[in-house]
């Protein structure tokens, strides 16, 4: 129990460049590690016996050079490759793990070497677009317009030369111009024939 001895208690503990509260559990505490999750912080924790409920502030120098050797050579502590973020490293092939500035500077050169190779997914890429074969059609819509546009036909606006109801308009349009512009024709007064009166029979 070497992390409850005498040591001071400390507010602020720093473990590869970050700065951890010393309230925090030592579990939660090495997760604010860009690169180390809560299953590597864990394998770490029981690797060097240490109790994964207790303050972070409460570790001697001892167990946070222990907690760095092993952050930065988890080979060396026998740690399985699957449990690396990086296997066969592009221009080392080695199976590295990386850690907080280093994983977004690594994944800028593997995107800009992939845009310079002119590879289909370095257009995935600079078009922020899913790369490994997802659908794009109902997940991942933000951005540009991918899939089937929300309500169809609905999307244009009444009045516009392609909306359903413009080709109606324009035809009704055509046929009240097409009446104004016909020649009147004058009605002519039919002939009226006029109505002969019954002859009246005399009485005897």
């Amino acid at each position: 129990m070497e992390y409850l001895s005498t040591q001071e208690y400390r507010h602020i503990v720093r473990i590869v460049g970050n700065d951890i509260p010393g309230e925090r559990k030592s579990l939660v505490g090495l997760t604010q590690i860009k690169g180390i999750g809560y299953n590597f912080a864990t394998a770490i924790l029981d690797s060097l016996k240490i109790n994964s409920n207790s303050n972070i502030g409460n570790l001697t120098e001892d167990n946070v050079k222990a907690i760095e050797k092993l952050i930065l050579d988890p080979i060396g502590a026998n740690f399985p490759t699957w449990f690396l973020n990086r296997n066969k490293d592009f221009e080392t092939g080695k199976n590295l793990h990386l850690l907080t500035s280093d994983i977004p500077f690594t994944l800028r050169n593997d995107i800009e070497r992939e845009r310079i190779m002119a590879s289909w997914r370095a257009y995935r890429h600079l078009s922020g677009l899913k790369v490994r074969g997802q659908r794009t059609r109902t997940s991942g819509r933000k951005g540009g317009a991918v899939g089937v546009a929300k309500g169809g036909l609905a999307a244009v606006r009444k009045g516009d030369p392609g909306a359903p109801g413009a080709a109606t308009t324009d035809a009704a349009a055509d046929t009240t111009t097409e009446k104004k512009d016909a020649p009147t024709t004058e009605k002519k007064d039919a002939p009226t024939t006029e109505k002969k009166e019954a002859p009246v029979e005399k009485k005897k």
